[in-house]
């Protein structure tokens, strides 16, 4: 990263992270399909314009699925940055005047057109990431639902009064805008990474600029246009595109920038933390994470098992939430192995476009070599292959859902994010021992358990060490809710009422009448 209990036996539907996402078990193979769609080559956006970097420099964008250069983006550099800047400084003193109940107005336009755009931004998702169709349009659908949710919020920023010691003494607390915003997003879901700190930030009422990933230009791009059409002023939202460090090592430290967010690795994000520190930096950092899904003895084995295999292999693994650790109490883990290894062989990896697809292709080739490095490691170590383990063809990056079982504590991937349709089962039987060992990491970002004693249930949610869990279902993400992690995993939230909370400065104002 830079993440019902009965159903038709050919069809099963997830809900996760807000949208319903529909795998069809069938024989594991890879299908392909013909592109119709045009991808654009993707301008930056700055001062309410598109246009190309000043140097005409561009970088290649990838189809994932094929391997073939579908388009460019433009290539920013410090001229770029610079008039994004000057802009985003001039669009912060604009619309922080505007009020909260006309900016909220203007975002709830914004999110309309997304839902009416959907079907169009949608293959260009796919085309650049490589996630399925419907799981493309699932996260378009989920954006404009944050958007809708921010936009309330804006409208629900309150201060609050003080009662005072004197009479005559008015104590408030004021709630403004922190200024103008540097937000930084990866690959791996283009649009629901942006939507989040751009809602937020034009909600409390920031400018920002948004450095979105260069391997998945044309969504976010698309999103940013639904905000320019919807009315927002000239240089209240600027995009960018270029090399992340040289990026983000210029916009941090400005003087102009007043709030940085971050979603990546914990490694990049620790390096931004600490040049966001040296400058005294409000900053939201939503890391990486290694997530436990804790199965009992006493839960439902079949649904524990298919609902966690959904988001397992969810955008082919590579979901900072994703379970990565299926910790399974001893009595259960036979028959818990057996039926999450069937359906991971019954999903179809494919191009996005085909309908019969339930997995794509991983992101980059980058993500090929990562995921068959840890496999490598763990047979190494001892580990078993239950399922998959194998890059499918030579072209585009399809990789086999994979499943193994008997890997020691010090192989690679129990200790590091695997970020790709790699699961690790292992047992346990106490629950101290399996508490002990979801705590084991540095990470905290995302937990599941699946019990069926509601004492099991509070015990778990009261010893794991995460920023969230979710215990029996799917129900992390949702625009109205927090997200976000502990320890290595982050600080701060992107979700729920929280979120908006780092983007306002706390005045208190005491006033005595003369």
């Amino acid at each position: 990263m830079w993440g019902r209990s009965s159903f038709p036996s050919e069809l099963a539907h997830f809900r996760v992270s807000g949208y319903a996402i529909r795998f069809h078990f069938t024989i594991t193979s890879v299908t392909k399909v013909s592109h119709h769609n045009m991808y654009p080559n993707t301008l930056l956006f700055i001062d309410g314009a598109w246009s190309p970097a000043a140097s005409g420099r561009t970088l290649p964008v990838m189809n994932p699925a094929t391997g073939e250069q579908i388009g460019t983006v433009a290539h920013a550099e410090r001229p770029d940055l610079d008039r994004a800047l000057e802009a985003a400084a001039k669009g912060f003193k604009v619309w922080r005047k505007i009020s909260a109940f006309e900016r909220s107005k203007i975002m709830r336009k914004a999110a309309n057109l997304m839902r009416e755009r959907a079907d169009a931004i949608a293959p260009l998702l796919t085309q650049e990431q490589g996630k399925t169709l419907a799981e493309a349009k699932g996260e378009i659908l989920a954006g404009a639902d944050t958007i809708d949710w921010f936009a309330e919020e804006a409208r629900r920023a309150y201060g609050r009064v003080i009662p005072a010691r004197a009479e005559g003494v008015y104590q408030l607390v004021i709630k403004e805008p922190v200024g103008p915003v540097a937000a930084f997003s990866p690959w791996n879901f283009p649009i629901n990474q942006v939507v989040r700190k751009l809602s937020c930030a034009l909600a409390a009422g920031c400018s920002i600029i948004v450095k979105a990933p260069e391997e998945t230009p044309a969504s976010p791009a698309e999103l940013i246009r639904c905000f320019a059409d919807a009315g927002v002023p000239a240089g209240v939202i600027n995009l960018v595109y270029g090399v992340p460090a040289e990026i983000s090592e210029y916009l941090i430290p400005h003087p102009i920038i007043r709030k940085i967010s971050f979603t990546g690795s914990t490694v990049v994000g620790k390096q931004l933390a600490a040049i966001a520190g040296a400058h005294m930096k409000r900053i939201t950092m939503e890391l990486g994470g290694h997530a436990p899904a804790v199965v009992f003895d006493d839960a439902d084995v079949e649904t524990a098992s298919r609902m966690l295999a959904g988001a397992k292999f969810r955008n082919a693994g590579q979901v900072c939430v994703s379970p990565t650790r299926f910790l399974v109490q001893e009595k259960i883990y036979d028959q818990f192995v057996d039926a999450f290894v069937g359906h991971a062989r019954a999903l179809t990896v494919g191009d996005g476009f085909d309908s019969k697809t339930t997995m794509g292709p991983l992101a980059n080739s980058r993500r090929i070599a990562a995921v068959q490095a840890f496999i490598t490691d763990a047979t190494q170590h001892g580990a078993t292959i239950r399922t998959g383990g194998n890059r499918i063809g030579n072209k585009g990056n399809f990789f086999e859902p994979t499943v193994i079982t008997d890997v020691p504590m010090n192989a690679r991937v129990m200790n590091e994010e695997p970020f790709g349709p790699l699961a690790v089962i292992a047992p346990f039987e106490t629950f101290d021992e399996v508490v002990a060992e979801a705590n084991r990491l540095p990470y905290g970002l995302a937990a599941y358990a699946y019990t069926r004693s509601a004492r099991t249930a509070n015990a778990i949610a009261t010893a794991v060490e995460s920023g969230m869990i979710s215990i029996n279902h799917l129900g992390l993400a949702l625009p109205e809710v927090p997200f976000g992690g502990v320890k290595d995993s982050g600080y701060g939230s992107e979700g729920g009422p929280e979120a908006i909370e780092g983007y306002l400065n706390t005045k208190f104002v005491s006033q005595a009448g003369l």
